[in-house]
């Protein structure tokens, strides 16, 4: 497993998730995905629970190109940016690109959402509709709606298969032709899935982004058969542990197993990360006179920087946050404390500690003979 840190400070963005933990999942794409978590301060770790095989030299690939060329379809379905572009490049690679472009162009192309739709444009041509909810289920229903008896439908999938258009389409009288670009094969690091499993259910994480549907499900299996399934869902459930999903498909195999993950308005990474943000943006904040205060499950960031504590800093300035203001006794500092000192001295010392450790003498006020309490901004 890898941690990829935001290396270029002068391209941060913001820190909001700095302290933050994220766990990105996915192959394709996932140095784009962490790059832009890194930016905005999460620590990324990288275990793909899939690898993506293209196709390009699949003869299955070739030979329903040479078909579609032989004889053309009425429409054809683009269900994704990268596999029409792979598309493309195979039968370039096969000397059938100019013909590809010619059939294609004489058609109908359905694409199921902006992304692919733009590869459609980098190849030179126009997509006649687009699913701007960017799911199959939206194409079944519009192309049945019009019905789509005695029509020729090439349809282009991704790597988990049909999502059922090819066989909502021949039902419904049409002849079908479907094209598999890319599958998706064994993650490059199976140990490193497992790995990142168990450290989920550890509690070493704060969030899992999940690409793509096949990916969340291998991950999930990876889960149970590491026998930390149960306890992701605990966590799940309790709030400890976020899980974000690019879009409702992807989310579907975490709702199965009871997971609500985050699901944002439009499947795009950039709207994925910001949603990962805004939801760590969102948590409690305090306002304090050193600057805004977020204390995470394993981190502290105050205005913007992670403080470098003790295990046992983190724990009391957890404390004084959780009293947002009010006066935390002194017993509840002791109690706080390793060991089972109840020396008032003690508890001077940690909290002494901990203002040298935020960088503010000021933040911390001992409430003389009561205890301690945070400064808050008015």
């Amino acid at each position: 497993m890898s941690t990829t840190e935001d290396a270029t400070a002068g391209q941060a963005i913001d820190q909001t998730l700095a302290g933050c933990v994220v766990l990105v999942t996915a192959d394709r794409r996932s140095a784009e995905l962490s790059a832009a978590l890194a930016r905005r301060g999460a620590t990324v770790r990288h275990a793909a629970a899939l690898g993506m095989v293209p196709h390009i030299d699949d003869l299955a690939l070739l030979a329903g190109t040479r078909s579609l060329i032989a004889e053309p379809p009425d429409t054809v379905v683009v269900t994704t940016g990268i596999g029409f572009r792979g598309w493309i490049e195979a039968a370039d690679a096969a000397g059938l690109a100019d013909q590809l472009v010619d059939v294609l162009r004489r058609a109908r192309i359905v694409a199921r959402g902006p992304k692919a739709r733009g590869a459609i444009q980098a190849a030179g041509l126009t997509a006649d509709w687009v699913a701007e909810s960017e799911t199959s289920a939206e194409i079944a229903q519009v192309l049945l709606d019009e019905g789509v008896e005695g029509l020729d439908i090439a349809v282009q999938h991704h790597g988990a298969g049909s999502d059922g258009l090819d066989e909502a389409f021949e039902a419904a009288g049409a002849r079908v032709r479907g094209l598999v670009v890319y599958r998706w094969g064994p993650p490059p690091d199976p140990a490193a899935v497992t790995a990142s499993a168990r450290q989920v259910a550890a509690g070493e994480v704060d969030a899992v982004v999940f690409t793509s549907a096949p990916g969340a499900a291998a991950w999930l299996a990876a889960a149970a058969d590491a026998g930390a399934l149960d306890r992701i869902v605990e966590r799940c459930t309790e709030g400890s542990v976020v899980m974000a999903a690019v879009g409702p498909v992807t989310a579907v195999p975490l709702q199965a197993v009871g997971i609500e993950p985050l699901v944002p308005d439009r499947g795009r990474l950039g709207s994925l990360v910001r949603l990962v943000v805004n939801h760590y943006g969102g948590l409690d904040t305090l306002e304090t006179i050193a600057g805004p205060l977020r204390v995470y499950r394993n981190a502290a960031v105050l205005d913007g920087h992670v403080l470098a504590l003790t295990p046992t800093g983190l724990e009391l300035l957890r404390l004084l946050a959780a009293a947002r203001g009010s006066v935390v006794p002194r017993e509840s500092v002791l109690a706080a404390l390793p060991g089972e000192s109840r020396d008032g001295h003690a508890a001077e010392v940690a909290i002494a500690r901990l203002r040298d450790a935020t960088g503010s003498r000021g933040l911390i006020r001992t409430v003389v003979k009561r205890g301690y309490r945070l400064e808050l901004a008015p």
